[in-house]
């Protein structure tokens, strides 16, 4: 009788588990720069990348990793990452979240599947080589902050 009950549990416990696991647990995207983006795997051949998010045109400190998905890959996003990556486009990339459905890492490596890439920026990378320093004139790349204090022995050489 215990047995039954230990198994019916088990088996009730298994069920709330699988249905409250989500496809879409959530959407949403994310910009910035391909760091890193290679088909990886020893059972399950993956694509799997990662992202250096950026905010108001400065690199942010959060990661964002994530995976083509196995079930639906899509040969036109892995050739446009795979020339973000190379080249070191700024992109916007789609993206949804599951939630218990990739237990076994068989989709992917990560729970965040890319939908869809929009290459914002091609000349990101290089903004300053060659020629393209012209086109870019006048056009924020990116942001520095200097802080200069009293204890600076070279202060008063910024304030004349």
């Amino acid at each position: 009788m215990k047995k039954v009950k230990s198994v019916s549990v088990l088996i009730c416990s298994c069920i709330i588990l699988l249905s409250s696991c989500s496809e879409n647990y959530s959407n949403g995207e994310r910009i910035g720069v391909i760091t890193q983006f290679s088909e990886t795997g020893l059972i399950w051949k993956s694509w799997e990348g990662h992202l250096n998010v950026t905010q108001t045109g400065m690199n942010s400190s959060v990661p964002f990793d994530f995976s083509i998905d196995n079930d639906k890959p899509d040969q036109q996003i892995i050739t446009k990452l795979d020339s973000a990556a190379q080249y070191g486009w700024k992109v916007k990339l789609v993206y949804h979240e599951t939630a218990g459905k990739n237990w076994f890492s068989n989709r992917g490596e990560t729970s965040h599947f890319i939908t869809k890439v929009e290459v914002l920026e091609k000349n990101f990378g290089n903004a300053f080589n060659g020629n393209q320093q012209q086109k870019n004139s006048g056009k924020v790349i990116d942001t520095i902050y200097v802080v200069i204090t009293p204890d600076n022995p070279d202060y008063k050489k910024f304030f004349k």
